[in-house]
């Protein structure tokens, strides 16, 4: 249940978050463009987080209860679960389907809070979208200078149904590698050994683990 590039998971969760935290997306106006979102959104985030002196001590039930506040009713969770899970998912009772959002979503919020809490001098810089004024589903691509060689990062987001609701965020791409597709490998290795109780048995184990380690 780790990821098969540490290094990567961290900076995936680092920048996800950079690119989400601020103000509840649901908040903000309909006709905003993605891309202008994530550029607004990076800027606000990475000031408030070198701004708050607790975050940069590493108070990370600080940083859990922001994230799980802030950053994940902004997500397309279930969507982002059923991904991660694969072919597994549709095999899953509504009940399993229900424990495996709980526990994918306590993983990646511990996920979040850790990384965020090592943000420092990144800045993001967002490439020109390729995309028509129509689409619902998009990529928004960017690229994350700072310390070392320069990162790519690129977004999956879709245009949520429902007037002014926005956009949301299911996919995260670093250095050509897309998060969800790195869980789904991870996951498909449970589930066909254990099943899909399997799986939630071991990232609930996994669970306590991190919350034993914080």
């Amino acid at each position: 249940m780790t990821m098969n590039r540490r290094t990567l998971g961290r900076l995936a969760a680092t920048l996800a978050v950079a690119c989400s935290v601020a103000v509840p997306w649901a908040a903000l106006a309909a006709d905003e463009a993605p891309d202008a979102l994530i550029k607004r959104l990076s800027t606000e985030v990475i000031g408030t987080v070198r701004g708050d002196k607790a975050i940069q001590a590493g108070d990370l039930n600080k940083v859990i209860a922001l994230v799980d506040k802030v950053v994940m009713p902004n997500v397309n969770f279930r969507r982002m679960t059923a991904a991660a899970v694969g072919p597994g998912w549709r095999q899953a009772s509504p009940e399993q389907q229900k424990r495996l959002q709980e526990e994918f979503k306590v993983l990646l919020v511990r996920t979040y809070a850790g990384a965020l809490a090592q943000v420092s001098d990144q800045t993001i810089t967002i490439k020109p979208m390729r995309a028509a004024a129509d689409d619902k589903d998009v990529l928004v691509r960017t690229e994350v200078t700072g310390r070392g060689d320069p990162i790519q990062l690129d977004y999956r987001l879709e245009k949520t149904p429902g007037q002014g609701t926005g956009w949301k965020i299911y996919n995260l791409n670093v250095m050509g590698v897309w998060l969800v597709e790195t869980y789904r490998s991870q996951f498909a290795t449970e589930i066909n050994a254990r099943g899909v109780d399997g799986l939630i048995e071991a990232l609930v184990t996994r669970n306590k683990t991190n919350a034993a380690k914080g």
